[in-house]
């Protein structure tokens, strides 16, 4: 067993050096902080769904999300973080068998008590192999490190599974100590009014508590949005929407024309 799991996407989806990494959160939180209004007034925020691009094509929409729970981080003690898979194919919930996720920014412990906690699910397995490569997770805990204090991750990989089967898991691993992070961008290789109109109607799915309008062309991680949604109905939160935005896609065509360009959307949402 692997006790540390490395950095992958440090110095692809965001810096590798920890000081420019460290400036460039502090100056995308710093300005959702002056832009963003509270998602609540009353009660703390307990989830949140942010993007995982690169982070000079969806930082500022990330930093919407996370700044939302800044006044509630000495309240967190548990970070649980689903994000889907992109590189492994696997059945099911993947939790890693690693003591540690590391950033540029330092090592965040695993909670390893939350995921034997849920070991009595089937659809749960214990692997370090869709994890190793796979950014969803990774691109958030910058974020969770500058903002919280020192919480123990739950870091749960999406595969071919239902919505109902993550929720349960969810569930498991839920403590009013908890933050819940659901890494996923939006709509994919679409053109720009395209993606438009899907983000839209799948912004208000969201806010609506539609899980069934949630489907893989709206989110690359459509099972934990739902599952998500799932969750908040249970528990009685609701989604405020706090910034939707696109930029070009990675695979776009050079010299195309910006209306035909391939863009992909971001969102970002606090449930309280």
């Amino acid at each position: 067993m692997i006790l540390t799991r490395k950095p992958t996407a440090a110095g692809v989806f965001y810096p590798a050096s920890r000081e420019e990494l460290a400036r460039r959160l502090g100056a995308l939180l710093d300005a959702s902080r002056m832009a963003s209004p509270p998602a609540t007034r009353s009660g703390r925020v307990k989830a949140i769904v942010a993007p995982h691009a690169h982070y000079d094509a969806c930082g500022t929409v990330a930093a919407a999300a996370w700044i939302q729970i800044a006044p509630f981080a000495p309240q967190i003690r548990r970070l649980i973080v689903l994000g889907p898979t992109h590189h492994v194919p696997f059945w099911g919930v993947a939790a890693p068998l690693t003591e540690a996720f590391e950033t540029p920014l330092g090592l965040m412990e695993i909670d390893r008590v939350a995921i034997e906690t849920a070991r009595r699910w089937p659809q749960l397995s214990l692997t370090d192999m869709p994890h190793d490569q796979d950014h969803s997770i990774e691109v958030q805990l910058p974020f969770a490190q500058t903002l919280l204090e020192t919480p123990a991750v739950v870091p749960l990989l999406i595969g071919d599974t239902s919505d109902e089967e993550v929720a349960a898991v969810l569930e498991t691993v839920w403590t009013d100590a908890a933050l819940i992070v659901v890494s996923t961008d939006l709509s994919r290789y679409h053109d720009a009014a395209t993606a438009e109109r899907l983000d839209e109607a799948t912004a208000r799915a969201i806010e609506q508590s539609r899980p069934d309008a949630i489907d893989p062309d709206r989110a690359c991680g459509d099972i934990a949005v739902r599952a998500l949604l799932r969750f908040a109905k249970r528990h009685a939160l609701r989604a405020t929407r706090l910034a939707l935005d696109r930029a070009p896609s990675l695979g776009a065509n050079a010299g195309c024309d910006d209306a035909d360009a391939e863009v992909f959307g971001f969102g970002a949402f606090a449930f309280a």
